[in-house]
């Protein structure tokens, strides 16, 4: 992802986006590429609707439950209980879903990274909603962090609909459709975008 060129794209189609790039500065959005695609989406899970801090403890916890392992295989996660998983910090149904991301590993759903970087977004999106407790959100922040795939725009954030508002200076956050159609002007660079609606966000309480 060439982020200059996207920022300089994004300057030139979008004056109030523009204003918030020159106040917060250069993008420093860098993709981990050293988590497989079945460990970001397990971290995606056990970090959804909860503060960063909160789910740190409850992803490091979960970690500690396999000593001696830098990330637990679909198989060790699937050789202990629900209870074992909740005991963590994690609710039922999160625990469910990780158990579900496992098992869906195993089975060749969830691919390798070598195939995830043949797939397109639509055909990752397509594939791995198809597991049950993950969602297109979920897939959107696998695109952004762990693919790096420049144009994502995850519509249903709430990040993301506050930045807008802000950018925007409008009184309401905009719905996930008036933003897919403001998103058309941002392509192919939206995930920088992203970035930068989130960043937006955080200037305001």
């Amino acid at each position: 992802m060439d982020i200059s060129k996207a920022t300089r794209h994004l300057i030139e189609v979008d004056p109030d986006l523009a204003k918030f790039i020159r106040k917060i500065g250069s993008c420093n959005l860098k993709p981990d590429k050293s988590r497989t695609v079945y460990a970001s989406l397990v971290r995606s899970i056990v970090y959804q609707q909860l503060t960063g801090k909160v789910a740190g403890i409850i992803f490091n916890r979960l970690l500690d439950l396999f000593p001696g392992k830098r990330f637990p295989a679909p198989q060790s996660i699937l050789s202990i209980s629900i209870e074992r998983l909740r005991s963590v910090g994690l609710s039922n149904q999160k625990a469910q879903y990780i158990r579900n991301i496992a098992q869906a590993s195993i089975d060749g759903i969830v691919p390798d990274s070598r195939m995830a970087n043949r797939m397109t977004d639509q055909q990752l999106v397509n594939q791995l909603t198809s597991i049950k407790g993950v969602g297109r959100w979920t897939v959107e922040m696998l695109l952004i962090f762990r693919l790096g795939r420049p144009d994502i725009l995850p519509v249903t954030d709430y990040g993301i609909q506050k930045g807008f508002a802000v950018v925007k200076r409008l009184e309401e956050h905009p719905k996930p459709k008036e933003l897919i159609v403001a998103g058309e002007y941002w392509s192919p660079y939206r995930t920088v975008a992203t970035w930068y609606l989130w960043r937006a966000a955080e200037t305001v309480n």
